[in-house]
């Protein structure tokens, strides 16, 4: 027979702190619209002119490099600098 241990009650040192109340002020809003215009800009803009891109580059239209491969890399970069500045701005918050 296998024992389960009950669930502590009321909220222990590992519960989930909800948000402080200006977690959406100014500087975090700002970065997250320019974010997600930098986001809209290479997932639609860059893939819409792609085709006005004709050169080749090792044989494929620069168009389908910039469309398949820049975009994944814009991608992971607003994901890091997402990362980096709200670790800035909790830094920053606590004092």
């Amino acid at each position: 027979m296998v024992r389960v241990a009950p669930a502590p009650e009321g909220p222990g040192p590992q519960a989930a702190q909800p948000f402080p109340p200006d977690l959406h002020d100014g500087h975090h809003v700002r970065l997250k619209v320019g974010l997600l215009l930098l986001w809209a800009l290479a997932s639609f803009g860059v893939c819409f002119f792609a085709r006005d891109l004709q050169h080749a580059v090792a044989g494929w239209p620069l168009g389908y490099w910039i469309a398949s491969q820049g975009a994944v890399l814009v991608f992971m970069g607003i994901v890091v600098v997402y990362a980096v500045a709200m670790r800035y701005f909790e830094r920053h918050d606590r004092g």
